[in-house]
């Protein structure tokens, strides 16, 4: 009896541990940027421009899109024509950031869980306005204190703000 009552405890473990691992498995990682990676709107290499950049993963390719902006990346979720079988959607952590100039090419954060800071004085590339995105509030409040603008999440963020009043209908 007391062998049984193991054998399932053991199997039980087993199955949750073989679920844990699945879900892992299932959850792509962020890439890192290189010099290769190309920005899917602008057509440019991403290093060039300064700023927080993105990179999406559809379903289960091998690559990531990359974006020379966040709020490229946040566009390109909220556009009815790009594709909806989005993964995992990465963005630089601007709190982990060297620089400005040189956001990093492996401190990014899921975008979900991210805390934005929009309407700020800073710019991205090509000189648009940007949704500046970091892992904590604290430190999204901090930059505001900085640089003006407000903390969102990234449900928070305003399509009109991302695509213009044109896109929106607005």
């Amino acid at each position: 009896m007391r062998l049984a009552a193991v054998a399932s405890m053991f199997a039980a473990v087993l199955f949750l541990a073989g679920c844990r691992a699945e879900e892992e498995a299932g959850t792509p990682q962020p890439f890192a940027l290189t010099e290769s990676a190309i920005g899917h709107y602008c057509g440019m290499n991403v290093l060039e421009h300064p700023g927080p950049k993105g990179q999406i993963v559809l379903g289960r390719v091998a690559e990531p899109i990359w974006f020379s902006s966040a709020r490229d990346a946040v566009a390109f979720t909220m556009l009815p024509e790009e594709p909806k079988n989005v993964a995992a959607i990465f963005v630089s952590d601007m709190a982990a950031a060297p620089t400005w100039e040189e956001p990093g090419p492996e401190n990014w954060i899921d975008a979900r869980k991210a805390f934005f800071v929009i309407r700020s004085s800073k710019r991205g590339g090509m000189g648009a306005e940007e949704t500046i995105p970091f892992s904590s509030e604290t430190a999204a409040r901090v930059f505001v204190s900085m640089h003006g603008g407000e903390v969102v999440d990234f449900a928070g963020i305003p399509p009109e703000y991302v695509l213009g009043k044109s896109q929106t209908g607005g």
